[in-house]
């Protein structure tokens, strides 16, 4: 289909450049040196170990619930390392992988995850969005932001990500079609990671491909093994050219799995067979770049082993960190305050039944200090001993 801007849309067959096994696929070339990759491979593998141990701190009862990326690093550590410092990162709630890879400390992660707002925030010159929890609704953030750099003469350009779910939202094809109109340096990338949440990618939409929505706003649709870091870095690559040279969005679709739950307070197996699962978990894509990195002699498992424990070490200091912060942090209190000049009478009996509540107690791990006389550095203990 061609347009007034002579541009025709279609879409390219999926792109693959490493296959299931982590070989090359035939006529394909690594879009990077091996030093590169074996970086970005360090990237996806801190996410992934970072996602575990935030599982059993919210099964302790340390942190509060959370979106885990497992499966995902491959989408959002190569679709990001694509891109430059001068490009809006702007997440949904499921970008841990892609935060950690754009700087924000660990430490920011799991204060988030323990409900403070200074988890959210961004560093100082950082072109990073906090997380958006509204399904979709960072769409139009992120077009915005690429109407700004139009209009100031910015060469930057904005990524923002989402599922498959979010593709059924308003707020997702009104951002394309704005971004088509006006012809705004945007990157839409889906990860298609088969689940809305308990509903079946084959229940969320009829549409043969997701990519496909892109053509009826006018912007290039790619569609690529999200599994494969070497496809989705190449497609991003090209889609970031475009942006820059012609100011052409680009919907990709990386085509991804979830293989853990939604969030914590979700059970995938009340949804999905173990047979599906099992079947994704042969395409993860942190083994698969692993298999050719060592192959290539770039990888061994003595490498492995070293960054395993420096990531293990740099996790153990974020979570003493944070839970330190936590505990010297605000009283839970502040909820009160800050909401009216003038505290009413109703707010202020409710205040005043919270205070006697808390007292006596550390309400940050829910023990009674007063009547079991343990400080909370006890109880603490009592929970790494029981982490597995």
């Amino acid at each position: 289909m061609s347009t007034p801007q002579g541009f025709v849309f279609e879409i390219p067959p999926r792109l693959t450049v490493l296959d299931e096994e982590g070989v090359l696929v035939a006529g394909k070339s690594p879009p990077m040196p091996d030093a590169k990759a074996c970086e970005l491979y360090r990237h996806m593998l801190r996410a992934r170990l970072f996602d575990d141990r935030l599982l059993k701190l919210q099964r302790q009862g340390r942190i509060g619930t959370f979106a885990p990326s497992f499966g995902q690093e491959a989408c959002q550590v190569g679709s990001l390392a694509a891109l430059t410092a001068k490009d809006w990162f702007v997440p949904s709630f499921r970008e841990m992988a892609g935060a950690l890879y754009r700087g924000a400390p660990m430490k920011s992660v799991l204060l988030y995850a323990m409900g403070y707002e200074e988890g959210s925030i961004v560093p100082e010159g950082a072109r990073d969005l906090p997380v958006s929890i509204p399904v979709g609704g960072q769409s139009a953030h992120a077009v915005g932001l690429a109407w700004a750099m139009k209009l100031q003469k910015d060469p930057g350009i904005a990524i923002c990500y989402f599922g498959d779910g979010a593709t059924s939202e308003g707020i997702v094809y009104e951002s394309m079609n704005f971004a088509g109109v006006l012809r705004l340096p945007t990157i839409f990338f889906c990860q298609n990671n088969q689940w809305a949440i308990s509903t079946p990618r084959r229940l969320q939409t009829a549409s043969e491909t997701i990519a496909q929505k892109a053509i009826a706003a006018g912007i290039e649709a790619r569609q690529v093994d999200g599994n494969d870091l070497f496809a989705v870095y190449q497609a991003t690559k090209d889609a970031a050219e475009l942006a820059r040279s012609t100011g052409m969005s680009t919907l990709i679709e990386a085509i991804t799995f979830r293989r853990g739950v939604h969030t914590t307070a979700d059970d995938p197996s009340v949804y999905r067979t173990k047979t599906e699962e099992e079947a994704w978990a042969k395409r993860d894509p942190i083994d698969r770049m692993r298999k050719f990195l060592t192959v290539k002699g770039a990888w061994s498992d003595a490498k492995q082993g070293k960054a395993e424990e420096e990531i293990n070490a740099e996790i153990q200091q974020a979570i003493a960190d944070a839970e330190a912060f936590r505990q010297a942090g605000p009283s839970p209190l502040m909820m009160f305050d800050h909401t009216f000049s003038y505290m009413p009478p109703y707010l202020k009996r409710q205040r005043d039944e919270a205070e006697r509540a808390f007292t006596g107690r550390d309400v940050m791990v829910g023990v009674s200090t007063k009547k079991q006389g343990q400080g909370s550095s006890a109880v603490v203990g009592e929970l790494e001993e029981a982490k597995d």
